[in-house]
């Protein structure tokens, strides 16, 4: 199964002694936060490096959408309609959201054997914020908490708004906004809490890459919304750098998911800045530069458009067999960090958390510290 993101969203192999923790959940799994839920080239060090930031994700699906009106045209904010330049990219320190389910579970197990590995190389990097959940009503204020906790430090959250209709096909991960219509206001009430400092948006993991399973007017509908968020995002805030679904390298052809990415807004500088890649996935860094660089080159567009790769679990590449579901034998990837130094790469982020689950080593989308200790300990 080639699917990125599935399983991020949720109600909220050890060996030896470790195994008696598999079995017990109040203490594998931790609580999720309220702030709503969502992988080579060097070897990952023994102890990563303390990182300045981490977050989380936990969220409730909404039913599925349903459209019927096909939409040719989004509108576009009057802020948007002079042409803008590409932002320089973005400087310092990835921010740690302090919410998170793994620092949670971290808090709450001190004593536990698996503590001081999953606290070292898990809970003290930054990742990804992930807003999942249909809740027009709060989403402004709970963008506007992560955002301001990054510009208090000077540091760069990273977000992901994963509330698309039709999200993951109709899958695990199916859910999100009751329809396009409420998904564009969502998405203008989740600008409004983006403040004016650096952030970066990792827009709807899945949306394009997995988009074929619409019919042509759907996608073109999904794709015009997609683009109207990323103008909506940029305008309100001139500093955030949006970055559009590009799959992984074991998915779509690049000229065929460029083709996609065209048509949803991607080549487009008032929209974004480029494309992400290998969200909630396993392959190689190598892989991923590789593939992204591929993509870039037939998505045309403004030469600085650039690309950012999920880098959380993909230490030991992707599965020979396929397997996407929490596959045993994957390790942590490279450390978070918005110095790559791969021409067009602007980032290593982990964007899926290191340890929650797809939904086979404990509950979709929550901490399980037997996964955690397993990626850390590879």
């Amino acid at each position: 199964m080639v699917v990125a993101a599935s399983l991020v969203v949720a109600a909220g192999a050890v060996a030896g002694v470790l195994s008696a923790f598999d079995d017990r959940r109040a203490s594998d799994e931790a609580a999720p936060p309220e702030v709503s839920a969502s992988p080579r080239l060097a070897p990952l060090p023994a102890v990563p490096s303390p990182s300045a930031s981490a977050t989380t994700e936990s969220a409730s699906p909404s039913p599925s959408p349903s459209r019927s009106v096909r939409r040719t045209q989004s509108p576009t904010p009057s802020k948007t309609e002079k042409k803008r330049e590409r932002a320089p990219t973005v400087a310092g320190r990835l921010y740690r959201h302090p919410e998170s389910q793994v620092l949670e579970w971290v808090r709450s197990h001190s004593g536990d054997p698996r503590h001081a590995v999953i606290a070292s190389r898990i809970a003290q990097q930054p990742a990804a914020v992930w807003f999942a959940d249909y809740s027009p009503e709060t989403v402004t204020a709970r963008v506007a908490a992560v955002t301001s906790g990054g510009a208090a430090l000077g540091r760069t959250p990273v977000l992901v708004p994963y509330a698309i209709p039709g999200r993951d096909c109709g899958g695990h991960s199916q859910g999100g906004a009751p329809g396009l219509d409420a998904y564009d206001t969502w998405i203008d009430r989740f600008a409004a809490g983006l403040g004016s400092g650096e952030v970066i948006v990792v827009l709807e993991p899945d949306s394009v890459a997995q988009s074929e399973c619409l019919s042509a007017g759907e996608r073109a509908d999904r794709y015009a919304s997609l683009a109207r968020a990323g103008r909506v995002l940029k305008a309100a805030n001139p500093r955030a750098r949006v970055y559009f679904d590009a799959g992984h390298s074991g998915w779509n052809a690049p000229a065929k998911q460029a083709a996609w990415l065209r048509q949803a807004g991607a080549a487009s500088p008032e929209s974004s800045d480029g494309i992400f890649s290998n969200v909630s996935n396993f392959h190689t860094t190598a892989d991923e530069v590789a593939y992204d660089r591929r993509v870039l080159d037939a998505l045309g567009g403004p030469a600085g458009l650039g690309a950012v790769i999920d880098t959380s679990r993909n230490g030991n590449g992707a599965p020979a067999d396929g397997e996407w579901c929490d596959p045993a034998g994957r390790g942590l990837g490279r450390s978070p960090t918005l110095s790559t130094g791969e021409s067009r790469i602007d980032a290593y982020l982990w964007v899926k958390l290191p340890g929650e689950s797809d939904g086979c080593k404990g509950r979709p989308g929550t901490f399980t510290a037997s996964y955690a200790y397993d990626l850390a300990s590879s």
